[in-house]
Protein backbone atom coordinates (compact mmCIF):
# COMPACT_ATOMS: atom_id res chain seq x y z
CA UNK A 1 0.00 0.00 0.00
CA UNK A 2 3.26 2.12 0.81
CA UNK A 3 4.02 1.97 -2.95
CA UNK A 4 1.95 4.44 -4.93
CA UNK A 5 2.79 7.34 -2.09
CA UNK A 6 5.87 6.03 -2.13
CA UNK A 7 6.06 6.86 -6.68
CA UNK A 8 3.96 10.14 -5.72
CA UNK A 9 6.79 11.66 -3.61
CA UNK A 10 9.25 10.62 -6.14
CA UNK A 11 7.48 12.24 -9.17
CA UNK A 12 7.08 15.61 -6.85
CA UNK A 13 10.73 15.65 -6.49
CA UNK A 14 11.93 14.85 -10.14
CA UNK A 15 8.73 16.86 -11.83
CA UNK A 16 9.96 20.13 -9.48
CA UNK A 17 13.35 19.69 -11.46
CA UNK A 18 11.50 19.01 -14.72
CA UNK A 19 9.12 22.25 -14.36
CA UNK A 20 12.41 24.81 -13.45
CA UNK A 21 13.85 23.57 -16.76
CA UNK A 22 10.58 23.55 -18.65
CA UNK A 23 10.19 27.14 -17.87
CA UNK A 24 13.56 28.21 -20.27
CA UNK A 25 11.60 27.08 -22.98
CA UNK A 26 8.19 28.74 -21.73
CA UNK A 27 9.94 31.83 -21.01
CA UNK A 28 11.36 32.32 -24.82
CA UNK A 29 8.11 30.92 -26.62
CA UNK A 30 6.61 33.43 -24.69
CA UNK A 31 7.96 36.16 -25.67
CA UNK A 32 9.45 35.51 -28.99
CA UNK A 33 7.53 32.31 -30.30
CA UNK A 34 11.17 30.75 -30.75
CA UNK A 35 11.26 26.84 -29.62
CA UNK A 36 15.40 26.83 -28.01
CA UNK A 37 16.61 22.91 -29.11
CA UNK A 38 19.89 23.82 -27.47
CA UNK A 39 18.56 24.26 -23.82
CA UNK A 40 19.73 20.84 -22.69
CA UNK A 41 23.04 21.71 -23.44
CA UNK A 42 22.97 25.39 -21.79
CA UNK A 43 21.28 23.47 -18.66
CA UNK A 44 24.68 20.87 -18.51
CA UNK A 45 26.81 24.28 -19.37
CA UNK A 46 25.62 26.38 -16.43
CA UNK A 47 25.93 22.88 -14.30
CA UNK A 48 29.69 22.25 -14.80
CA UNK A 49 30.78 25.85 -14.26
CA UNK A 50 29.20 25.21 -10.81
CA UNK A 51 31.41 21.82 -10.60
CA UNK A 52 34.26 23.70 -11.83
CA UNK A 53 34.15 26.09 -9.34
CA UNK A 54 33.37 24.06 -6.30
CA UNK A 55 36.50 22.04 -7.46
CA UNK A 56 38.54 24.70 -7.01
CA UNK A 57 37.25 25.32 -3.57
CA UNK A 58 34.78 28.05 -4.38
CA UNK A 59 31.60 27.94 -2.13
CA UNK A 60 29.11 26.07 -3.42
CA UNK A 61 26.14 28.40 -3.28
CA UNK A 62 28.54 31.38 -4.63
CA UNK A 63 29.68 28.60 -7.53
CA UNK A 64 25.56 28.10 -8.25
CA UNK A 65 25.04 32.17 -8.36
CA UNK A 66 28.20 32.40 -10.49
CA UNK A 67 26.87 29.67 -13.08
CA UNK A 68 23.63 30.94 -13.11
CA UNK A 69 24.87 34.72 -13.89
CA UNK A 70 26.96 33.00 -16.75
CA UNK A 71 24.91 31.28 -18.08
CA UNK A 72 22.45 34.19 -17.80
CA UNK A 73 25.10 36.70 -19.96
CA UNK A 74 25.63 33.33 -21.98
CA UNK A 75 21.47 33.57 -23.25
CA UNK A 76 21.89 37.07 -23.73
CA UNK A 77 25.22 36.67 -26.30
CA UNK A 78 23.22 33.78 -27.96
CA UNK A 79 20.17 36.00 -28.90
CA UNK A 80 22.40 39.51 -29.77
CA UNK A 81 24.72 36.97 -32.00
CA UNK A 82 22.53 34.19 -33.46
CA UNK A 83 18.74 35.08 -32.88
CA UNK A 84 18.64 38.66 -33.59
CA UNK A 85 19.82 37.86 -36.83
CA UNK A 86 17.06 35.97 -37.59
CA UNK A 87 14.02 38.02 -37.04
CA UNK A 88 11.92 37.85 -39.56
CA UNK A 89 13.25 34.98 -41.11
CA UNK A 90 10.80 31.65 -41.60
CA UNK A 91 10.49 29.64 -37.63
CA UNK A 92 11.95 26.99 -39.57
CA UNK A 93 15.26 28.66 -39.93
CA UNK A 94 15.44 29.85 -36.37
CA UNK A 95 14.41 26.06 -35.62
CA UNK A 96 17.47 25.19 -37.30
CA UNK A 97 20.07 27.62 -35.61
CA UNK A 98 19.19 26.29 -32.32
CA UNK A 99 19.36 22.87 -33.08
CA UNK A 100 23.06 24.33 -34.88
CA UNK A 101 24.00 26.01 -31.51
CA UNK A 102 22.72 22.52 -29.13
CA UNK A 103 25.32 20.62 -31.56
CA UNK A 104 28.06 23.07 -31.62
CA UNK A 105 28.22 23.48 -27.30
CA UNK A 106 27.76 20.00 -26.74
CA UNK A 107 30.61 19.45 -28.74
CA UNK A 108 32.78 22.23 -26.84
CA UNK A 109 31.76 20.72 -23.52
CA UNK A 110 33.22 17.15 -24.55
CA UNK A 111 36.20 19.14 -25.57
CA UNK A 112 35.88 20.11 -21.31
CA UNK A 113 37.26 17.24 -18.43
CA UNK A 114 33.95 17.01 -18.21
CA UNK A 115 32.83 15.80 -21.62
CA UNK A 116 32.88 12.03 -20.20
CA UNK A 117 32.19 10.37 -17.35
CA UNK A 118 30.12 10.85 -13.69
CA UNK A 119 30.71 13.54 -11.34
CA UNK A 120 28.76 14.92 -8.62
CA UNK A 121 28.80 17.91 -5.76
CA UNK A 122 30.37 17.77 -2.52
CA UNK A 123 27.20 18.57 -0.17
CA UNK A 124 27.29 21.41 1.57
CA UNK A 125 27.74 21.64 5.55
CA UNK A 126 23.68 22.97 5.71
CA UNK A 127 22.61 19.26 3.51
CA UNK A 128 24.81 16.84 5.26
CA UNK A 129 22.45 14.78 8.11
CA UNK A 130 20.00 12.64 8.16
CA UNK A 131 16.72 13.63 6.02
CA UNK A 132 12.71 12.65 6.79
CA UNK A 133 11.00 10.11 5.84
CA UNK A 134 7.27 9.93 3.95
CA UNK A 135 5.64 6.89 3.19
CA UNK A 136 8.94 4.82 3.59
CA UNK A 137 10.36 6.58 1.49
CA UNK A 138 13.49 8.48 2.88
CA UNK A 139 14.42 11.90 1.19
CA UNK A 140 17.42 13.49 2.38
CA UNK A 141 18.33 17.05 2.91
CA UNK A 142 19.79 17.48 -1.03
CA UNK A 143 16.01 16.50 -2.09
CA UNK A 144 14.03 18.40 0.19
CA UNK A 145 16.03 21.52 -0.61
CA UNK A 146 16.37 20.75 -4.01
CA UNK A 147 12.36 20.86 -4.25
CA UNK A 148 12.41 24.08 -1.87
CA UNK A 149 14.27 26.13 -4.45
CA UNK A 150 13.29 24.71 -7.95
CA UNK A 151 9.97 25.66 -6.38
CA UNK A 152 10.73 29.07 -4.96
CA UNK A 153 12.30 30.20 -8.49
CA UNK A 154 8.77 28.79 -10.17
CA UNK A 155 7.04 30.76 -7.44
CA UNK A 156 9.47 33.58 -8.59
CA UNK A 157 8.81 33.64 -12.26
CA UNK A 158 5.25 33.46 -11.70
CA UNK A 159 5.04 36.72 -10.24
CA UNK A 160 7.65 38.39 -12.54
CA UNK A 161 5.35 37.81 -15.50
CA UNK A 162 2.11 38.49 -13.60
CA UNK A 163 3.33 41.83 -11.33
CA UNK A 164 6.00 43.11 -12.83
CA UNK A 165 5.75 45.78 -15.32
CA UNK A 166 8.73 44.13 -17.17
CA UNK A 167 7.41 40.74 -17.45
CA UNK A 168 3.87 42.53 -18.24
CA UNK A 169 5.98 44.05 -20.80
CA UNK A 170 7.46 40.40 -22.26
CA UNK A 171 3.73 39.08 -22.50
CA UNK A 172 2.77 42.22 -24.51
CA UNK A 173 5.54 41.54 -26.69
CA UNK A 174 4.37 37.99 -27.38
CA UNK A 175 0.77 39.01 -27.89
CA UNK A 176 1.59 41.39 -30.69
CA UNK A 177 5.26 42.32 -31.69
CA UNK A 178 3.83 44.82 -33.82
CA UNK A 179 1.34 46.58 -31.49
CA UNK A 180 4.22 46.57 -28.41
CA UNK A 181 6.66 48.53 -30.75
CA UNK A 182 3.81 50.77 -31.31
CA UNK A 183 3.72 51.99 -27.78
CA UNK A 184 7.83 52.41 -27.66
CA UNK A 185 8.54 48.68 -26.44
CA UNK A 186 11.76 47.80 -27.16
CA UNK A 187 11.24 44.07 -28.33
CA UNK A 188 15.39 43.48 -28.86
CA UNK A 189 15.24 44.28 -25.30
CA UNK A 190 12.54 41.76 -24.28
CA UNK A 191 14.27 39.10 -26.83
CA UNK A 192 17.21 39.26 -25.14
CA UNK A 193 15.96 39.58 -21.48
CA UNK A 194 14.01 36.32 -22.19
CA UNK A 195 16.86 34.28 -23.44
CA UNK A 196 18.96 35.85 -20.09
CA UNK A 197 16.41 34.07 -17.82
CA UNK A 198 16.03 31.35 -19.78
CA UNK A 199 20.03 30.76 -19.24
CA UNK A 200 19.85 31.45 -15.64
CA UNK A 201 16.59 29.16 -14.86
CA UNK A 202 18.47 26.34 -16.70
CA UNK A 203 21.43 26.35 -14.91
CA UNK A 204 19.42 26.73 -11.48
CA UNK A 205 17.93 23.36 -12.98
CA UNK A 206 21.47 21.90 -13.79
CA UNK A 207 22.79 22.73 -10.77
CA UNK A 208 19.73 21.21 -8.77
CA UNK A 209 19.89 18.15 -10.49
CA UNK A 210 23.32 17.52 -10.22
CA UNK A 211 23.57 18.23 -6.75
CA UNK A 212 20.60 15.61 -5.93
CA UNK A 213 21.63 13.06 -8.71
CA UNK A 214 24.93 13.42 -10.39
CA UNK A 215 26.35 15.25 -12.99
CA UNK A 216 26.94 13.25 -16.53
CA UNK A 217 26.93 15.75 -19.93
CA UNK A 218 24.46 13.38 -21.36
CA UNK A 219 22.10 13.29 -18.91
CA UNK A 220 22.09 17.03 -17.95
CA UNK A 221 22.08 17.29 -21.93
CA UNK A 222 19.10 15.05 -22.05
CA UNK A 223 16.44 16.93 -19.90
CA UNK A 224 16.21 19.52 -22.59
CA UNK A 225 14.64 16.71 -24.91
CA UNK A 226 13.05 15.14 -21.70
CA UNK A 227 11.04 18.22 -20.76
CA UNK A 228 9.53 18.29 -24.39
CA UNK A 229 6.41 16.41 -23.07
CA UNK A 230 6.41 18.41 -19.70
CA UNK A 231 5.72 22.14 -22.00
CA UNK A 232 3.56 20.51 -25.07
CA UNK A 233 1.23 19.07 -21.74
CA UNK A 234 1.46 22.15 -19.85
CA UNK A 235 1.21 24.40 -23.12
CA UNK A 236 4.17 26.52 -24.27
CA UNK A 237 3.37 29.26 -23.34
CA UNK A 238 2.64 29.15 -20.11
CA UNK A 239 4.30 29.56 -16.65
CA UNK A 240 1.66 27.65 -14.59
CA UNK A 241 1.95 25.33 -17.62
CA UNK A 242 5.19 24.40 -17.02
CA UNK A 243 4.86 23.78 -13.37
CA UNK A 244 1.79 21.54 -13.63
CA UNK A 245 2.85 19.54 -16.57
CA UNK A 246 6.37 19.27 -14.79
CA UNK A 247 4.78 17.96 -11.92
CA UNK A 248 2.33 15.39 -14.24
CA UNK A 249 5.56 14.03 -16.00
CA UNK A 250 7.25 13.56 -12.82
CA UNK A 251 4.82 11.63 -11.32
CA UNK A 252 3.88 9.72 -14.32
CA UNK A 253 6.68 8.37 -14.78
CA UNK A 254 7.45 7.30 -11.50
CA UNK A 255 3.85 5.37 -11.73
CA UNK A 256 4.56 3.83 -15.08
CA UNK A 257 8.31 2.53 -13.78
CA UNK A 258 6.52 1.19 -10.57
CA UNK A 259 3.56 -0.61 -12.17
CA UNK A 260 4.55 -1.09 -15.48
CA UNK A 261 8.00 -2.11 -15.89
CA UNK A 262 7.80 -5.64 -14.26
CA UNK A 263 4.84 -6.24 -16.68
CA UNK A 264 6.48 -4.92 -19.82
CA UNK A 265 9.36 -6.74 -21.14
CA UNK A 266 12.96 -5.08 -20.52
CA UNK A 267 11.62 -1.92 -18.37
CA UNK A 268 12.12 1.45 -19.29
CA UNK A 269 8.90 2.64 -19.24
CA UNK A 270 9.70 5.53 -17.67
CA UNK A 271 11.96 6.34 -20.97
CA UNK A 272 9.20 6.60 -22.89
CA UNK A 273 5.74 6.92 -20.99
CA UNK A 274 6.41 11.13 -21.50
CA UNK A 275 6.71 10.82 -24.71
CA UNK A 276 3.46 8.99 -25.52
CA UNK A 277 1.59 11.66 -23.38
CA UNK A 278 2.87 13.99 -25.39
CA UNK A 279 1.67 12.25 -28.42
CA UNK A 280 -1.81 11.45 -27.18
CA UNK A 281 -1.45 15.47 -26.18
CA UNK A 282 -0.85 16.99 -29.28
CA UNK A 283 -3.72 14.59 -30.75
CA UNK A 284 -6.49 15.97 -28.67
CA UNK A 285 -5.06 19.72 -27.19
CA UNK A 286 -1.91 20.61 -28.78
CA UNK A 287 -2.04 24.16 -27.31
CA UNK A 288 -1.76 22.30 -23.90
CA UNK A 289 -3.66 22.48 -20.65
CA UNK A 290 -3.02 25.92 -20.00
CA UNK A 291 -1.64 27.19 -23.50
CA UNK A 292 -3.10 29.93 -25.53
CA UNK A 293 -5.64 29.01 -28.15
CA UNK A 294 -4.98 30.61 -31.21
CA UNK A 295 -7.62 31.12 -34.26
CA UNK A 296 -5.95 32.37 -37.68
CA UNK A 297 -7.43 33.81 -40.32
CA UNK A 298 -7.27 32.55 -43.64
Amino acid sequence: MELLPQLLIAGVVIGSIYALAALGFVLIYKSSRVINFAHGQIIATGAFIAFALTQRGVNFWIAGLIAMLTTFLLGMLIERVFLRRMVGEPIISVIMVTIGLSSVIDGLLHLTPYGAGTFSFERPALLTGQGIELFGLPLSKTQIAGVLMALGLLGAFTYFFNKSTLGITMRAVADDQMAAMSVGTSVERVFALAWAAAGLTAAAAGVILGLMSGLTLGGLAGIGLKVFPVVILGGLDSVIGAIVGGMLIGILENLSAGYLDGIVPGGGTREVFPFIVLIIVLLIRPYGLFGTKEIERV
